[in-house]
């Protein structure tokens, strides 16, 4: 006899790596077709599409979330120019092979937005991965208070876009988001024939 919760535990599975591959099929649609793609014209006839790690779910992780109820304001460091100015506005807490971890989420300051921005680097930076660090992002459908807990998916983990052109200038992950262990999920490396 087949295990009901065996059965729905396979379905969410499959239908959590269909999404992700969407999501990675609009990207390279996006980066290959739309005005505002970070990748020049004349390369984008090379372009075969980003690379990723396969889905993996232990690379979705639950953490449990300090919110600051007056945030103070930070200046994250940028590719080019000047620094820009965030609150820090979360911390989140977990645990990723066997060890407690933890990242602060980022809002921009003066911005109406739910959005949580969550630059790090990891022990792939530099390797496998853009060597300036990536992005996760998280936008809650409810107001976050202490102690809640949230799902961080890094196998949503993206390239800022001035890992395709030096035009760009981008945030990068300060010190306190850099992880002490190897996270190899979401994209990796940009290929290097449309690297400005």
């Amino acid at each position: 006899m087949t295990d009901p919760d065996a059965t729905d535990a396979e379905a969410e599975y499959e239908r959590w790596v269909s999404e992700i591959k969407q999501m990675r099929a609009d990207k390279d649609e996006f980066l290959t077709e739309h005005p505002q793609s970070p990748i020049q014209p004349e390369v984008r006839d090379a372009f075969q599409g980003l690379s990723y790690f396969d889905p993996k779910p232990e690379f979705r992780v639950p953490t449990r979330v300090r919110v600051y109820g007056n945030p103070e304001p930070v200046e994250l460091d940028v590719t080019a120019g000047q620094p820009i100015r965030y609150l820090r506005a979360y911390i989140f807490e977990f645990e990723l092979r066997d060890e407690r971890q933890q990242l602060a989420g980022y809002q921009q300051e003066n911005e109406d937005t739910e959005t949580i921005f969550i630059p790090f680097r990891d022990k792939t930076t530099g390797q496998q991965t853009y060597d300036r660090g990536r992005y996760m992002e998280t936008e809650p459908d409810e107001e976050l208070t202490n102690g809640d807990t949230v799902t961080l998916d890094f196998n949503l983990a993206y390239n800022p876009f001035c890992a395709y052109s030096e035009t760009f200038a981008c945030p990068l992950p300060p010190e306190e988001n850099w992880l002490d262990v190897v996270v190899p999920a979401g994209e990796r490396k940009p290929p290097e024939e449309i690297v400005e």
